[in-house]
Protein backbone atom coordinates (compact mmCIF):
# COMPACT_ATOMS: atom_id res chain seq x y z
CA UNK A 1 0.00 0.00 0.00
CA UNK A 2 1.16 3.53 -0.78
CA UNK A 3 0.62 6.28 1.76
CA UNK A 4 1.13 9.94 1.00
CA UNK A 5 1.15 13.27 2.70
CA UNK A 6 1.92 16.89 2.04
CA UNK A 7 4.72 19.04 3.38
CA UNK A 8 5.49 22.72 2.80
CA UNK A 9 8.51 23.84 0.81
CA UNK A 10 9.89 27.32 0.07
CA UNK A 11 8.28 27.19 -3.40
CA UNK A 12 4.96 25.49 -2.59
CA UNK A 13 3.70 22.23 -1.24
CA UNK A 14 5.25 18.83 -1.94
CA UNK A 15 3.48 15.49 -2.05
CA UNK A 16 5.55 12.66 -0.56
CA UNK A 17 4.56 9.02 -1.15
CA UNK A 18 5.94 5.92 0.56
CA UNK A 19 5.32 2.21 0.46
CA UNK A 20 5.86 0.05 3.54
CA UNK A 21 9.63 0.39 3.33
CA UNK A 22 10.71 3.39 1.26
CA UNK A 23 10.00 6.69 -0.47
CA UNK A 24 8.55 6.04 -3.93
CA UNK A 25 7.67 9.56 -5.10
CA UNK A 26 8.00 13.25 -4.37
CA UNK A 27 5.81 15.50 -6.50
CA UNK A 28 5.81 19.26 -6.94
CA UNK A 29 2.18 19.11 -7.98
CA UNK A 30 -0.49 16.77 -6.75
CA UNK A 31 -2.98 17.07 -9.59
CA UNK A 32 -4.05 13.45 -9.40
CA UNK A 33 -3.44 10.96 -6.64
CA UNK A 34 -4.20 7.30 -7.40
CA UNK A 35 -7.39 6.06 -5.77
CA UNK A 36 -5.59 3.24 -3.97
CA UNK A 37 -3.18 5.62 -2.18
CA UNK A 38 -4.10 6.57 1.38
CA UNK A 39 -3.39 9.94 2.92
CA UNK A 40 -1.36 9.78 6.12
CA UNK A 41 0.68 12.91 6.80
CA UNK A 42 2.20 11.34 9.93
CA UNK A 43 3.64 8.47 7.86
CA UNK A 44 5.81 10.88 5.87
CA UNK A 45 7.05 12.84 8.91
CA UNK A 46 10.58 11.38 8.63
CA UNK A 47 10.86 12.51 5.01
CA UNK A 48 9.35 15.91 5.79
CA UNK A 49 11.82 16.44 8.63
CA UNK A 50 14.81 15.74 6.37
CA UNK A 51 13.41 17.94 3.58
CA UNK A 52 12.83 20.81 6.03
CA UNK A 53 16.40 20.48 7.36
CA UNK A 54 17.64 20.59 3.75
CA UNK A 55 15.57 23.71 3.04
CA UNK A 56 17.01 25.38 6.16
CA UNK A 57 20.55 24.58 4.98
CA UNK A 58 21.14 22.13 7.83
CA UNK A 59 21.29 18.97 5.69
CA UNK A 60 23.22 18.29 2.49
CA UNK A 61 22.45 14.59 2.12
CA UNK A 62 19.42 12.45 2.82
CA UNK A 63 19.28 9.26 4.83
CA UNK A 64 16.08 7.73 3.52
CA UNK A 65 15.25 4.37 1.99
CA UNK A 66 14.32 4.95 -1.66
CA UNK A 67 12.40 2.78 -4.11
CA UNK A 68 12.05 4.69 -7.38
CA UNK A 69 10.23 2.67 -10.01
CA UNK A 70 11.84 2.77 -13.44
CA UNK A 71 13.70 0.92 -16.15
CA UNK A 72 17.21 -0.43 -15.71
CA UNK A 73 18.55 2.54 -17.69
CA UNK A 74 16.62 5.04 -15.57
CA UNK A 75 17.96 3.37 -12.42
CA UNK A 76 21.52 3.79 -13.75
CA UNK A 77 20.92 7.48 -14.37
CA UNK A 78 19.23 8.04 -11.00
CA UNK A 79 22.12 6.30 -9.26
CA UNK A 80 24.57 8.62 -11.03
CA UNK A 81 22.51 11.65 -9.97
CA UNK A 82 22.91 10.63 -6.35
CA UNK A 83 26.69 10.82 -6.75
CA UNK A 84 26.67 14.50 -7.79
CA UNK A 85 28.09 16.36 -4.79
CA UNK A 86 25.95 18.93 -3.01
CA UNK A 87 26.42 22.38 -4.50
CA UNK A 88 27.82 21.06 -7.78
CA UNK A 89 26.31 20.45 -11.20
CA UNK A 90 26.90 18.01 -14.03
CA UNK A 91 25.76 18.09 -17.64
CA UNK A 92 23.60 15.44 -19.29
CA UNK A 93 26.70 14.49 -21.30
CA UNK A 94 28.70 14.07 -18.08
CA UNK A 95 26.08 11.67 -16.76
CA UNK A 96 25.97 9.77 -20.06
CA UNK A 97 29.73 9.29 -19.93
CA UNK A 98 29.65 8.29 -16.26
CA UNK A 99 27.18 5.48 -16.91
CA UNK A 100 29.19 4.25 -19.90
CA UNK A 101 26.70 5.43 -22.53
CA UNK A 102 28.37 8.56 -23.96
CA UNK A 103 25.99 8.85 -26.92
CA UNK A 104 22.84 8.52 -24.79
CA UNK A 105 22.65 12.20 -23.81
CA UNK A 106 19.00 12.58 -24.81
CA UNK A 107 18.05 9.34 -23.06
CA UNK A 108 19.80 10.63 -19.94
CA UNK A 109 17.72 13.80 -20.24
CA UNK A 110 14.55 11.75 -20.49
CA UNK A 111 15.52 9.60 -17.50
CA UNK A 112 16.41 12.72 -15.53
CA UNK A 113 12.99 14.16 -16.35
CA UNK A 114 11.29 10.94 -15.26
CA UNK A 115 12.95 10.97 -11.82
CA UNK A 116 10.13 10.18 -9.37
CA UNK A 117 12.02 11.36 -6.27
CA UNK A 118 13.37 14.85 -7.04
CA UNK A 119 15.37 16.73 -4.41
CA UNK A 120 16.46 13.50 -2.70
CA UNK A 121 17.65 12.15 -6.06
CA UNK A 122 19.06 15.52 -7.14
CA UNK A 123 18.02 15.90 -10.77
CA UNK A 124 18.13 19.68 -10.23
CA UNK A 125 21.95 19.42 -10.31
CA UNK A 126 21.93 18.50 -14.01
CA UNK A 127 22.33 21.37 -16.47
CA UNK A 128 22.95 21.79 -20.18
CA UNK A 129 26.50 21.36 -21.52
CA UNK A 130 26.80 25.14 -21.77
CA UNK A 131 25.67 25.56 -18.14
CA UNK A 132 22.13 26.56 -19.07
CA UNK A 133 19.22 25.64 -16.86
CA UNK A 134 17.10 23.14 -18.73
CA UNK A 135 13.73 21.59 -17.95
CA UNK A 136 12.73 20.67 -14.42
CA UNK A 137 9.51 19.18 -13.07
CA UNK A 138 9.16 21.96 -10.52
CA UNK A 139 9.85 24.66 -13.13
CA UNK A 140 13.02 26.54 -14.04
CA UNK A 141 12.63 29.09 -11.22
CA UNK A 142 12.42 26.27 -8.69
CA UNK A 143 15.53 24.68 -10.22
CA UNK A 144 17.27 28.05 -9.96
CA UNK A 145 16.19 28.22 -6.29
CA UNK A 146 17.72 24.77 -5.57
CA UNK A 147 21.03 25.57 -7.25
CA UNK A 148 21.31 28.99 -5.57
CA UNK A 149 20.34 27.50 -2.19
CA UNK A 150 22.98 24.77 -2.41
CA UNK A 151 25.62 27.21 -3.65
CA UNK A 152 24.85 29.59 -0.77
CA UNK A 153 24.94 26.83 1.86
CA UNK A 154 28.13 25.35 0.37
CA UNK A 155 29.71 28.82 0.11
CA UNK A 156 30.01 28.64 -3.66
CA UNK A 157 29.31 31.21 -6.33
CA UNK A 158 27.19 29.52 -8.97
CA UNK A 159 25.69 32.43 -10.88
Amino acid sequence: MIVFGFTPAPFGELLVAKDDAAVVEIRFRADEVPDDWQRDDAAIADVAAQLHAYFRGERETFDLPLAPHGTEFQQLVWSALQRIPYGETRSYADIAREIGRPTAVRAVGAANGANPIPIVIPCHRVVGSNGSLTGFGGGIETKRWFLAHEARVAGLRLF
